[in-house]
């Protein structure tokens, strides 16, 4: 068994649950929110995120809106939906479950 394959499934697994409840603190850029995901050691590449964005957009869990950037092309920033703010609750919830249940098998 290789730990940094298995790390990486792990971080794969909840990177929806992640990138959900970054944009709904606040409208993100992709860069932004790549940024926000390496600094909290989620250690992800571009070819991960924005298929997963594409698609939570495609399920209308969230949009974007184009922005003018003084630095370039216009940006696309991404916000929660009403739906994606009820299916980001409901990860939570499960989340918690999740959590506790692991915690009480693998607490010493």
């Amino acid at each position: 068994m290789n730990i940094e394959n298995t790390t990486a499934q792990m971080r794969k697994g909840i990177l929806e649950f992640c990138i959900l409840s970054l944009i709904a603190g606040r409208d993100l850029y992709s860069s932004d929110i790549l940024e926000a995901l390496k600094n909290r050691k989620m250690l992800v590449v571009e070819g991960t995120v924005y298929p997963l964005l594409t698609r939570l957009k495609n399920a209308d869990l969230l949009q974007y809106r184009w922005e003018e950037s003084t630095s370039g092309p216009p940006r696309k920033y991404y916000s929660i939906t009403s739906k994606g703010e009820t299916f980001l609750a409901e990860l939570q919830f499960a989340w918690d479950e999740l959590n506790k249940a692991v915690t009480s098998i693998t607490k010493k």
